[in-house]
């Protein structure tokens, strides 16, 4: 996002200072002559910039930096991590969960809360959320932190540029506009501004924390081009093209989990028959492994099932074991055609589907190189490499929570305003 402005002075100003917020955010502690490197502009230029980041409570200086040269030594820039927050919300099928960082990306307060959100009317949901929030925001609020927006993952349709559910099968939501249900969260009482609020489709969200904090511990970075395929009760993926999510001309782009595998198969809750979660989804997986839905019930909680899919695996389960050797399977034909119509350079298994990896990988990969047409640079034919997300189940809170400050990010002037921040968030 560029903030507004054009190519006025100020509009100029704006980039730049965000130019300087984004690099010391990605590669702080850093100098001042590094940051004027990195950015293409002269250290006279980078000076009042950094010193009105200072002024806003978005930098801090951390000590005094090597120069390896002349002069007298300047000092590191960082992030604070005071002032802005972002805040991530996730509404799953049988959880809730709330969490907040800070601009140097860390983790300051979460909460989670087991509900069994299925055909649940979106107003109780909404108001057990909202005490979440409560929670994270007078713990961040100790800590000196205030909100710079909230971004909502949910696991179905959203409509582009708007707050509105338009369908999310697996909990029997249809037009469900959130914005009401947060407006006291998003324009409390007293407030003097309202928090932005985002509602975000959670695998969407996922792909953007696999494309932001996917590398690290040894593992490389996302490639800029790659299909992220999640599962929690369904199955969604996310297609990011030179780093930017491709969103359709809706904003529904992804629904991998109704993408027919065999169209004359079962009915799908989407209308549709035959569709990848009828094979793939959690409920699809329990049943064909033998579980019944009073064993599946006695495991309530985010990814409780999984894990004991999981453990059933290990364990030599051969029920089980089959099971999620047919959902990669149909993984697998879902995924070829994306891949040879979208040359994606990876493939990213994160949600639930990470914890399950090592017995849904081999028949995944098999109908991948099956079916897929496109040579790998390597010169081998079949599909392309297929990774394992580390942040799991975790990536489509992380990803809203990294999403609410892109705001700050993108615009400091606007977000760093001491008006945007309203005292009282927290009661």
């Amino acid at each position: 996002m560029t903030p507004p402005g054009g190519d006025t002075q100020h509009g100029i100003r704006r980039r730049n200072l965000a130019r300087v917020l984004r690099t010391v955010a990605a590669q702080g502690p850093v100098s001042r002559p590094a940051v004027a490197a990195r950015i293409g502009l002269t250290r006279a230029g980078v000076a009042p910039l950094v010193d009105e980041l200072l002024r806003a409570g978005l930098l801090v200086e951390t000590g005094r930096a090597a120069t390896g040269g002349r002069g007298r030594p300047g000092s590191e820039l960082a992030v604070s991590d005071r002032g802005p927050a972002g805040i991530g919300a996730e509404i799953g099928v049988d959880h809730l969960a709330v969490c907040a960082v800070d601009l140097r990306g860390r983790v300051r307060a979460r909460v989670a809360a087991d509900a069994a959100n299925r055909h649940r009317a979106p107003g109780p949901v909404l108001r057990q959320l909202s005490g979440l929030l409560a929670e994270v925001t007078a713990e961040i609020a100790a800590e000196g932190l205030r909100p710079a927006g909230l971004t909502v993952a949910v696991p179905g349709l959203v409509a582009r540029d708007a707050t509105t559910v338009v369908h999310a099968p697996n909990l029997g939501w249809r037009a469900a506009d959130l914005a009401p249900g947060l407006a006291g969260v998003t324009a409390p009482e007293g407030g003097s501004s309202a928090v932005p609020l985002t509602v975000e489709n959670e695998a969407n969200l996922g792909a953007l924390a696999e494309l932001r904090l996917g590398g690290g511990a040894g593992r490389p970075a996302a490639p800029p081009d790659f299909v992220h395929v999640s599962a929690e009760a369904g199955i969604g993926a996310a297609v990011v093209v030179d780093g930017q999510l491709l969103r359709g001309a809706r904003g529904f782009a992804g629904e991998l989990g109704h993408v027919p595998v065999y169209p004359d198969g079962p009915p799908c809750d989407c209308g549709g028959r035959g569709c990848l979660e009828q094979y793939a989804g959690e409920p699809a997986v329990l049943r064909a492994g033998g579980l019944t839905p009073e064993q599946a019930a006695a495991h309530p909680g985010p990814g409780a099932r999984i894990a004991l899919l999981a453990h059933r695996a290990a364990d030599g389960d051969a029920a089980v074991v089959r099971a999620l050797h047919e959902a990669g399977t149909a993984l697998g034909i879902a995924l070829a055609g994306a891949v040879n119509l979208l040359d994606p350079q990876a493939v990213v298994l994160g949600g639930a589907l990470a914890g399950l990896a090592p017995w849904v990988l081999p028949s995944l990969e098999r109908e991948l190189t099956l079916r897929t047409a496109v040579t790998a640079e390597s010169g081998r034919t079949g599909g392309p490499a297929v990774t394992v997300s580390r942040l799991g189940a975790d990536g489509p809170l992380l990803g809203a929570a990294h999403a609410a400050l892109q705001g700050v990010l993108d615009d400091p002037l606007r977000c760093c305003a001491p008006a945007h921040f309203p005292r009282n968030w927290a009661r």
